[in-house]
């Protein structure tokens, strides 16, 4: 019986690919101590972020830390997972280093720092198949949005009181059953009846195009790396059907 020598050739860890050494990156700086900063970011150095941020801040206005090390660093992350490089755990583990830094830099600074807009996402009620609903999080604080995670298996109810209480610009839904999208519809119509026109993007493996511009504010989200896109269409004023318009036809 023939023995397997090495799995290499069958198995990938996407966990792996990238990591350490932030392979693929091209962003870089004059300035060393940003670059660390930049470093940690790409690698998702979660353990060692605190101290090369404090230690930045030694020389370095917050502002200069965040703009020029962080947000720069999370946006080669972004890049990198748009160009196929890195997967889920790496632009998860690189958001989770960005946000560290953020907030030393705000405590320094004694203010938050001012986001782009906000996102409500959620994973329909029901399904507790989160993994899309993680990857448009990651992206979406990448790029500079403040994201309110209402998590899996979440009501309806719960959505709309969320929609009301954080007036986003923008609200997300995953859904891996056929079973459980049918919450979006619910959604929706619960929104148009009390006056909302934001953009109701969903998503997700049972998700399909004809379902969701089937309903009033639904939009279509074939991949969450479109997430910020659309995000930032709706900043900018768009309303759903704007957004349908653009990303569905």
């Amino acid at each position: 019986m023939a023995t397997v020598a090495s799995y290499a050739n069958i198995f990938v860890r996407y966990d792996l690919i990238g990591a350490g050494e932030a392979r693929g990156a091209r962003v870089s700086g004059k300035d060393a101590a940003l670059q660390k900063v930049m470093q940690c970011v790409l690698e998702g150095d979660v353990d060692n972020i605190d101290a090369v941020v404090n230690e930045a801040l030694k020389s370095k206005e917050p502002m200069a830390i965040i703009n020029e090390g962080l947000i720069k660093g999370m946006n080669e992350v972004s890049r990198l997972w748009d160009e196929g490089v890195y997967y889920l755990p790496q632009a998860i583990v690189a958001s989770d280093a960005m946000l560290s830094g953020i907030e030393i830099c705000e405590e320094k600074l004694g203010r938050a720092i001012e986001k782009k807009g906000t996102v409500v996402t959620h994973t329909a009620e029901g399904d507790i198949h989160d993994l899309g609903q993680k990857i448009v999080n990651a992206l979406l604080r990448a790029n500079g949005y403040e994201v309110v995670d209402l998590g899996k298996d979440v009501p309806v109810d719960d959505v709309v009181a969320a929609v009301k209480e954080h007036k986003p610009v923008m609200v997300t839904g995953t859904a891996l059953m056929t079973t459980t999208m049918t919450a979006f519809e619910k959604i929706s119509k619960r929104l148009s009846r009390d006056g909302f026109t934001l953009p109701f993007v969903c998503g997700g493996g049972a998700v399909s195009l004809e379902y969701v511009t089937g309903f009033e504010l639904g939009v279509y989200g074939k991949d969450a790396s479109q997430a910020p896109g659309m995000a930032g269409d709706a900043v900018n004023g768009m309303d759903w059907s704007q957004l349908k318009e653009k990303w569905n036809n």
